[in-house]
């Protein structure tokens, strides 16, 4: 959808972006024989689901993002750019027509939302949506590491108060008016670096970084607009990791319905180390056969999925009201609905099974 828009450095209309194609190395050649034995259990338990957000120094981002006044000095030495009003206007209803067509429930949800959080929300959507787009839109053949470089600058440019274009203008007041920290939306564009360079995750703490870069980060940029409930007796620090935890689980979600579509492109987000322990390897999921080893790994896969979204549950409950109920809706949309079936009614064939969907639920959430 956003994939006409330029990178360059200078405006223009209607160019292209010319790049040499990135070159993603998913062939199958070095594909490793998985052993014969099957282990009953990838993790025992729990213990082995989350992965400590001290790993990723999330914590860092959630400290400074859950002081109320923490950008007043970065505020005090810069000062926010003035649009005409009617110029703002048409931005943020281009971002809501834009969230409306790609990603109708969430549109519907933010609609219970105030007017100046709604706005910024699409906001935070659209910019989400045009950086997935560079790995995985139409364009996504003339990727190449200085598109991201370039995008990255432009997202400076974002937090400077120097948009590029109406779209960006969007997202620049948005910043302005809610205390977001641009590392969040760094590390989503250091998640679509990983896309152009990894095919394979060896384990389950690197699938958990890439699930962290391209979609936990979701949930940290949206936290300081939608508001936590003044009465609210959980810490913000809680808050803000059930976000991420939410981001996670819907990654998660993501990638088990997609199974089949990833490994068209060459893509296996599945841990290596866990399709191991189950005596499957890249072929299993190459063949799209369901067997028995299949559907008890995958059990485990959805156990941990469903863990993730557990751990949401508490923070969307302390979200500011005007917020909560549709934050509490999708998490209980994901646990009931969009979870992959732990059942296959194909054993044959997993084409048309909801594991191996070719539809693609990338839009990002909150």
């Amino acid at each position: 959808m956003c994939s006409t828009f330029s990178l360059g450095a200078k405006p223009c209309i209607g160019g292209k972006i010319l790049c040499r194609k990135t070159e993603i190395r998913a062939t199958r050649a070095g594909i490793t024989i998985a052993p014969r034995e099957t282990r009953s259990k990838v993790f025992p338990g729990l213990s082995k689901q989350g992965i400590p957000h001290s790993d990723l120094k999330v914590c860092k981002i959630v400290e400074k993002q859950s002081q109320a006044n923490y950008l007043a000095l970065e505020d005090a030495c810069r000062r926010k750019p003035e649009f005409h009003p009617m110029f703002l206007e048409e931005a943020y209803e281009r971002c809501r027509k834009l969230c409306a067509e790609y990603a109708k429930t969430f549109y519907l949800g933010t609609l219970l939302m105030t007017e100046e959080r709604q706005k910024a929300i699409w906001a935070i959507y659209v910019w989400c949506r045009r950086t997935d787009e560079l790995v995985d839109g139409p364009n996504a053949d003339y990727m190449s590491s200085a598109v991201l470089d370039r995008w990255e600058e432009r997202l400076q440019d974002i937090f400077d108060g120097h948009p590029y274009d109406m779209l960006d203008a969007a997202l620049t007041d948005t910043v302005f008016n809610f205390p977001l920290d641009i590392k969040p939306f760094r590390d989503m564009i250091e998640g679509m670096r990983m896309d152009t360079r990894k095919c394979r995750y060896e384990n389950f703490q690197e699938l958990y970084r890439y699930c962290y870069y391209v979609a936990g980060t979701v949930g940290l940029m949206s936290v300081p607009v939608m508001g936590i409930a003044p009465e609210s007796l959980v810490s913000a620090q809680n808050v803000y990791n059930s976000a991420l935890n939410l981001g996670i689980g819907n990654q998660l979600t993501n990638i088990l319905r997609d199974v089949g579509e990833d490994a068209l492109r060459g893509r296996v987000y599945l841990p290596q180390d866990e399709l191991a322990q189950f005596g499957l390897c890249d072929n299993d999921v190459f063949s799209r056969k369901v067997t028995d080893r299949w559907r008890e790994f995958m059990k485990e896969q959805i156990t941990r999925a469903r863990f993730f979204f557990n751990q949401a549950e508490e923070g969307a409950s302390q979200l500011d009201k005007a917020s909560r109920w549709p934050s509490l809706d999708f998490v209980m949309r994901n646990d009931k609905d969009n979870a992959v079936p732990e059942d296959d009614e194909n054993d044959e064939d997993n084409e048309g099974s909801r594991s191996y969907s070719t539809k693609t639920a990338k839009a990002l959430i909150f």
